[in-house]
């Protein structure tokens, strides 16, 4: 189980989407920039996922640098469509981990894709927009 403080922590970050109109994802708060891009997508979900700092256990820029180009290999090797982010805590101290939102990716491949790559938790959004943490352990 996680700490209470964690997922405080997973809940209150802001989750910033770097596509081609940018925005931020708050868990439990609906997204219209979010539903328009889905829309425009012609997708009913996506995830915002990241491999860096597995089981949030700092391993320093360069190996998360590291992790997050694999990924981003991945991601494009078996077709993805994702747009570049971040999840940064407003004032945690916590550094800003590079993150993608992937489009059509369900809770289901969403949460193999986290315990794949060593998350706690994935944030997850369906066809209502709205980002939901969903805990991987």
């Amino acid at each position: 189980m996680l700490d209470a403080e964690l997922l405080r922590a997973y809940r209150e970050t802001h989750y910033c989407v770097y596509g081609p109109t940018p925005f931020v994802l708050r868990i439990d708060s609906a997204s219209p920039p979010l539903a328009a891009l889905h829309q425009r997508m012609g997708v009913s979900c996506s995830a915002f996922i990241t491999a860096c700092n597995p089981y949030s256990q700092a391993i320093g820029a360069e190996e998360n640098a590291r992790r997050h180009a694999a990924l981003a290999a991945d991601l494009a090797r078996q077709g993805w469509v994702f747009f570049e982010g971040v999840g940064q805590h407003p004032d945690n101290g916590w550094p800003a981990e590079p993150s993608f939102l992937v489009l059509g990716l369900t809770r289901e491949a969403a949460s193999a894709w986290g315990r794949a790559l060593q998350q706690n938790a994935i944030v997850h959004c369906g066809v209502d927009a709205v980002p939901r943490l969903v805990v991987l352990r």
